[in-house]
Parts: C-alpha cells; sequence; structure tokens
C-alpha cells in the first residue's frame, strides 16, 4: 500500500490526526517492532526463566491497552514513524519488510520477543504484527485518492479472517462484547467510540 501512496499524498488526512505519511509511519510500525524485539540472532531457546508473560496476541493487545494507548504517544510514535521513513517512504517500507521478513524466516516460532509489556513467544507476537499491517493498510486504502475505496484483494483474505478473530477475542475481553455481536450481524449501527480495541 506504502507504493500507491504519492508524494503529493503524503500530506493527505488520513486517520484521526494522522496524515498519510503518519498513518504509513504507524503501519511501518508493525515491521519495524520485529526488528526492535526480535534479536537478530534468536534461537530456538524456549520460554525464558519464569515462563512468558504474554502467552497469545490477545494478552498482548490486553496488556498493551493498560500501557501503551496513551492516545498522545501513540500519535506522536506515528508521526516520528512517518518523518523518519524519509524522501521515499515506499522505498523506506519496502527495505524494511525484505529485512523482515528474512528475520522472519530465521527465526525459531519459539523465540522470546521481549515487548514493552512482557515476553511472549515469536509465533504468538506475529499475529499481533499482521492484524496492525492489515487494519492500516485497509485504512489507508479508504483514503487514498487512486484506490477508489477498500477492493476486495484476494491475497487479504486470510489476514482479514485471522484478524476477525483476534478482533472477536478481544471484543470478548472488552467492556462492550454485546455491541460489536449486535453489530456485526447487522442488528445495529455503529455506536460512536466503539472499538474491540
Amino acid at each position: 500500500m506504502a507504493g500507491r501512496a504519492s508524494t503529493s499524498d503524503l500530506a493527505l488526512p488520513a486517520l484521526g490526526v494522522w496524515t498519510v505519511r503518519d498513518l504509513l509511519g504507524h503501519a511501518s510500525r508493525a515491521l519495524s517492532t520485529i526488528e526492535a524485539y526480535v534479536p537478530p540472532t534468536a534461537v530456538s531457546a524456549g520460554p525464558p526463566p519464569g515462563g512468558f508473560d504474554l502467552t497469545s496476541p490477545a494478552d498482548y493487545y490486553v496488556s498493551a491497552r493498560a500501557v501503551l494507548a496513551d492516545p498522545a504517544a501513540v500519535t506522536e510514535r506515528g508521526r516520528a514513524a512517518g518523518r523518519a521513513l524519509g524522501a521515499d517512504p515506499a522505498g523506506a517500507v519496502r527495505e524494511l519488510a525484505d529485512r523482515v521478513l528474512a528475520l522472519v524466516a530465521a527465526t525459531p516460532d519459539d523465540s522470546p520477543v521481549g515487548s514493552p509489556v512482557g515476553t511472549m513467544p515469536f509465533i504468538q507476537y506475529l499475529p499481533t504484527r499482521t492484524f496492525e499491517l492489515t487494519v492500516h493498510c485497509l485504512d489507508l486504502a479508504r483514503v487514498l485518492p487512486d484506490h477508489h475505496g477498500v477492493a476486495p484483494v484476494p491475497a487479504l483474505g486470510p489476514a482479514v479472517a485471522s484478524g476477525l478473530g483476534l478482533a472477536a477475542e478481544l471484543a470478548a475481553a472488552g467492556p462492550h462484547p454485546a455491541d460489536l455481536l449486535l453489530l456485526l450481524t447487522g442488528r445495529t449501527g455503529l455506536r460512536p467510540g466503539l472499538s474491540a480495541l
């Protein structure tokens, strides 16, 4: 999706207070955090002494919501990541993706990931990253002028299905699970502020 954003698109409003550049930066953090939290020479070490703090993608989001969800901090992290993409955001994202895909291929499933909210197995951290990439690529598709909204992309099918599963887990653990179920089954409209996250 980064390749579809022209230089003139970068300043367009995208999501909340973010511009397209900010949103690209935030989305790229789904990749850069893998680089930051996974040692490049990860080995199949299994759980750290005392075990993993988090054992599922839903655990990660529940903990992140409690620790990392300050709106001003999230906004600034996205903006800083957008600025860090430099003059060629699409090229920067491609380079980042290439490095991270190689790291993912070389990292054993049970390698510990040291995130700011706790340690977890690598295989359980990855769905949090695909969730972020999927949702924010859909956000970008809605706002980029040459994309004409969100078109069905067959390649996104598994990522969307996985994202819906994770969103359902989070909704069930959240304060308004019945509202979200009624929304998904067409019984109610979207109430302001309703979110599984």
